[in-house]
């Protein structure tokens, strides 16, 4: 099948070349030259595990190609799929000027039948909008359908997501359209639900906005731990046991960040106040995240006796989440900028993210390593759960820096075993377990071994 992407960014470059490596002929287009430039060239303007291997692999057997001409590849286009973002302007709806040109573009293209796919993150009925859009510029008797096919991608596991969904949702108006799109992902052997457009539409926003309410109420459960000695871990596990909540996104720590959960919940808000509907609990859920960035600052200047200034602070993970070099909100900026603002020195360490951090941040100190990172700092902050942080070697740490303290983000170690390596423990959720009452109970079992053995 002949299929045009509009928009390379990341959905449209996922989406392009997921769909070429399912044996479509895809061309796709970008306002950005540059970008369409390098990704020509197989390389990828932003990091995917297991993405740039297929771009280049499609690339070379003339399956997917890319140009800046959107009207070129939509005239023999059967399926076009819009992936143009659409960022939230000041009110919390989205900017829908760059997708208005490009339905300008695309209707002066068609010349037969054309299937035109939302695939990017838009309100609930945009669908209405495109059509009414796309009559008015369309030329006579090219007669055309608007669906919806929203995307779950996760950065860092797009590919899998794209070829292995949990589910994939079609939304269509007519019997024409959804068995176009049902041609397409069927052989993904997922489970397919098929929808009206607008129910498409408000699925994808309701899952992110579920996900991130999820996010903020464990985080505000682990309040409520540090007050009264409860553990958030287990907490969330015998929450999570639960069939109807299961345990996925229950992981208390900095929140989220990224574009995709605070862009979604505000539209989302945006369209209930547009209907007078009452969505104060979404509302929340932002409140709470935000707050969760500063609870923690808190929380390390607490620990360092409440005076950041002149303290050297070690920072393990920038990116927004692991496996990514996104840098878009992530919860390490607020931090590193609170922490610089109290007078603190930052040295940070990130697998990917350095060189997008140092656009955004060129004040602080990088290091090729977390133990170069770690090396004089007063504490090692974890802001990120990248897998190379969770199989630090802590014996040579502790031979590298004097640094005995670590808060940590994300939860990735259990406090018993962190105070056993001598080290001042702190996370989300859990009451700290203090080295010296680690070392005074293996002093008495100790004794009580020897008492054994002399009795006996």
């Amino acid at each position: 099948m002949k299929i045009a992407v509009i928009g390379a960014g990341y959905v449209g470059t996922v989406t392009g070349t997921c769909l070429a490596e399912l044996g479509h002929q895809v061309a796709c287009s970008d306002v950005d030259e540059k970008r369409i430039a390098t990704l020509n060239r197989g390389e990828l303007p932003f990091f995917e595990a297991q993405l740039e291997p297929l771009l280049r692999t499609n690339l070379e057997e003339g399956r997917l190609k890319f140009f800046n001409d959107t009207q070129a590849i939509v005239k023999d286009a059967e399926v076009v799929f819009l992936c143009i973002g659409t960022p939230p302007l000041p009110n919390g709806k989205p900017d829908m000027k760059l997708l208005e040109k490009a339905i300008h573009d695309i209707s002066a293209a068609m010349t037969g039948y054309t299937l035109i796919v939302e695939k990017s993150t838009l309100p609930i009925r945009t669908g209405e909008w495109l059509e009414q859009k796309l009559s008015d510029g369309v030329h006579s008797n090219v007669e055309f359908d608007v669906a919806a096919v929203p995307q779950f991608l996760r950065e860092g596991n797009a590919v899998n997501d794209f070829m292995r969904p949990d589910r994939i949702v079609i939304g269509g108006n007519s019997q024409r359209a959804i068995d176009l799109l049902v041609q397409i992902y069927q052989p993904l052997n997922s489970p397919i639900l098929i929808t009206d457009v607008n129910s498409a539409e408000l699925i994808k926003h309701a899952s992110n906005a579920f996900l991130a309410m999820k996010i903020s109420f464990i985080n505000s459960i682990a309040q409520i731990c540090e007050k009264t000695g409860a553990d958030v871990m287990k907490v969330a596990k015998g929450i999570g046991l639960d069939k109807r909540i299961t345990s996925e996104y229950l992981n208390a720590g900095l929140g989220y960040g990224g574009i995709f959960f605070p862009k979604d919940i505000a539209s989302l808000v945006s369209i209930a106040d547009e209907y007078s509907i009452n969505l104060d609990l979404l509302k929340s859920v932002e409140t709470i995240n935000r707050y969760q960035r500063l609870f923690f600052i808190e929380k390390v200047e607490q620990a360092l006796g409440g005076m950041l200034e002149h303290k050297t602070l070690c920072i393990w993970g920038l990116a927004y989440r692991p496996d990514t070099n996104d840098m878009r909100d992530a919860p390490s900026l607020t931090v590193i900028r609170s922490l610089l603002n109290r007078g603190a020195k930052v040295k940070a360490y990130d697998p990917l993210a350095i060189e997008a951090t140092k656009n955004i941040l060129p004040q602080i100190e990088y290091a090729s390593n977390p133990y170069d990172a770690a090396k004089d700092a007063d504490a090692i902050l974890i802001l990120t759960e990248w897998d190379e942080f969770k199989r630090i070697n802590f014996n040579l740490l502790k031979t590298e820096t004097p640094c005995r303290l670590i808060v940590d983000g994300r939860n990735l170690y259990h406090p018993e075993r962190m105070a056993h390596l001598g080290f001042n423990y702190l996370s989300i959720g859990r009451v700290p377990i203090e080295p010296e009452i680690v070392e005074s109970v293996k002093s008495a079992k100790g004794k009580a071994k020897t008492l054994e053995k002399v009795s006996s």
